[in-house]
């Protein structure tokens, strides 16, 4: 791969500055990435800090892994905590500091003269205004689209997937500066479970407007009929859970849908273990992490194109399927549940793309362009464990 030698961050202190963690209950695959990105520096003998905001899941300072992790501020002041912190130096002597922009950066360029990289897994074009509709979402979308580009325009950035790497080309930043570094997959824990005797389908995420989980609950809804045994699991929380509730309920499907919320890794690899297929209906998915996880346990994935990073997640026709909208994704749906022969075709397709992205291969990526950056370098590679 091209790019400086990941020796350089030995002994330099990289702070991440990131909304949440995965203790957090609405953590979910960005935060697994961020927080494997840090254990990587540390394995390549680098000191890692994570700021992200405080929860009642863990405590405002602990270390694991070999990652300090300092928790301040809710969903918002995170954000101002952040910065300030930086300002008067919290975190120590620090030599590179990642931003992850979530929508809105932490503005990281402004408490220090250290080098700034900017980790993006998605645009959030189409998510502002489901999610903030009016000002607040119509701010928050200049503030990504316009100001943020300004305000990093000499920083490194890192896209999980060429996707988001394209979208972040459209808002004006330069390809040159951009380096792709992809999700890896874990093995999967050892469980018991097998497949399900009856049809049952899986969703992982974060309960939130802009996931569309209402649309694996109309699957189910229109499926029923010829399939009675069918199952919805939903595995993750949310603040869109009631909302949700209500859906199923006046789909008339509220006593075949189970909302599990958040769970050990063990559990959710058991759910997934015993799906036949996950449905990942999402409006934007940086990259997908949870496919990869379905994967492993021989469970294709269907989901939308237009999602972006899904394109590269999913291997269409190998390891899942790729579908343009709702009606679509229900008929692929019936026909995974109906044809046994295509879905285990599929899922064999999807434990092989599983092995393809290891987080090694990626913390090493990772490590390599920040070792480019402390060079004084601006690099754009891009992971070559891509399908």
């Amino acid at each position: 791969m091209q790019g400086g030698r990941p020796e350089r961050i030995r002994g330099r202190h990289v702070v991440f500055f990131n909304w949440r963690d995965t203790a957090n209950p609405e953590g979910g695959g960005s935060e697994r990435y961020v927080e494997s990105m840090a254990r990587g520096v540390v394995r390549h003998g680098g000191r890692a800090t994570i700021f992200c905001a405080a929860h009642g899941e863990a405590p405002s300072e602990q270390t694991v892994d070999g990652v300090r992790y300092v928790r301040e501020g809710d969903h918002v002041m995170v954000y101002l905590r952040g910065l300030w912190n930086l300002a008067r130096r919290r975190f120590g002597k620090v030599d590179v500091v990642v931003d992850v922009q979530n929508g809105l950066p932490f503005f990281t360029r402004l408490g220090t003269r250290r080098p700034v990289v900017v980790l993006v897994h998605h645009v959030h074009r189409e998510q502002w205004p489901i999610v903030f509709p009016g000002l607040m979402g119509t701010v928050g979308w200049f503030i990504e689209r316009r100001l943020a580009p300004v305000l990093y325009r000499r920083s490194q950035y890192i896209a999980v997937s060429r996707a988001t790497r394209n979208e972040l080309v459209e808002l004006g930043v330069g390809r040159e500066r951009i380096a792709v570094v992809h999700n890896g997959t874990a093995p999967p824990p050892v469980t018991d479970a097998r497949k399900s005797a009856y049809p049952s389908i899986v969703v992982v995420s974060r309960l939130v407007p802009h996931k569309q989980i209402e649309h694996a609950i109309d699957a189910v809804a229109a499926l029923r009929s010829d399939h009675p045994d069918i199952r919805l699991t939903i595995v993750g929380s949310g603040w869109w859970e009631d909302d949700l509730r209500k859906h199923a309920a006046d789909a008339g499907v509220g006593d075949v849908v189970s909302f599990e919320g958040f769970v050990t890794e063990a559990r959710k690899h058991e759910v997934l273990a015993e799906s036949w297929l996950m449905l990942l209906p999402s409006v934007k998915e940086g990259w997908g992490l949870v496919i990869g996880e379905a994967g492993s346990h021989r469970v294709p994935t269907i989901a939308y194109t237009s999602a972006g990073g899904t394109r590269e997640s999913i291997a269409h026709l190998r390891s899942g399927l790729l579908v343009e909208d709702e009606a679509e994704l229900i008929s692929a749906t019936r026909r995974l549940l109906e044809d046994a022969e295509e879905r285990e075709r599929l899922g064999t397709g999807a434990l092989e793309m599983s092995h393809t992205f290891s987080w090694t291969h990626s913390q090493d990526s990772f490590a390599h362009v920040l070792s480019d950056v402390l060079a004084g370098q601006r690099v754009s590679v891009e992971d070559p464990d891509g399908p």
